[in-house]
């Protein structure tokens, strides 16, 4: 196996606080982006567009996206490039509804994985928060999906007014949780934004790969293994 950065001895480190990405960590769309998509361009008239078609464009748009601002025209800008020679079908008015349609509960799954960690971290006494990279739409997409309550710090790039892998949003996190940087395990879909931002920071880090091979000591294949790097007492 390959890979850097810190590496976590549970017997000789105090996990006292694990911090979430939310985005393909805790969440992810459902049925698919590209099925949301299509339905809301439905809405609209503008039918017949195969969602798998859109969700496979959305990757590509979104992997080229660099020093992305979580910005309401920003994501527009993602919209469009998803639906290619279609998007001059769509009306102005789809791109606001689409962007508020994910502001739904019903349009977001909560990974299998995710309540029952949740749940023993927290009887294990472990302080849990939330950092991501989001917009003005993930406090209420939260509240809705019952996850707020879980956590006692959230952190979100709009309010920061910086984004991961940036040190700021991690710095935060830590201070609300009452913790210093070396008690903190950070959990994340990216190694570039949460792995690398969190050990930058002086945190641990793990990066959640639910569907792929791991190759990396720092990766892991489901959030239940983070049981085992925190001590019962």
């Amino acid at each position: 196996m390959k890979g850097g950065g810190i590496r976590l001895n549970p017997r000789s480190v105090k996990i006292r606080a694990i911090t979430f990405d939310v985005g393909a960590t805790l969440i992810e769309p459902w049925p698919s982006v590209g099925h949301v998509y299509a339905e809301v361009a439905a809405d609209f008239g503008v039918g017949g567009i195969s969602p798998e078609l859109l969700t496979r464009n959305f990757g590509l748009a979104w992997k080229a996206q660099t020093g992305f601002d979580y910005a309401t025209e920003s994501w527009f800008h993602v919209v469009r490039e998803s639906f290619g020679e279609h998007a001059a079908r769509l009306p102005v008015e789809f791109f606001p509804a689409v962007f508020n349609r994910f502001a739904d509960a019903e349009v977001w799954r909560v990974y299998d994985d995710v309540l029952p960690t949740l749940e023993m971290l927290a009887a294990r006494g472990v302080k849990l928060g939330l950092i991501s990279n989001w917009d003005s739409r993930l406090r209420p997409l939260l509240a809705n999906l019952d996850l707020t309550r879980r956590f006692s710090s959230i952190v979100i790039s709009c309010e920061v007014g910086a984004t991961k892998p940036d040190v700021r949003l991690f710095a935060q996190a830590a201070r609300e949780l009452g913790i210093a940087p070396g008690e903190m395990l950070h959990v994340g879909d990216s190694l570039a934004m949460d792995v690398d931002g969190a050990e930058k920071f002086g945190a641990i880090a793990r990066q959640v790969l639910r569907q792929s091979a791991l190759i990396d000591v720092r990766q892991i294949g489901s959030l239940t293994q983070l049981i085992g790097l925190v001590s019962a007492d």
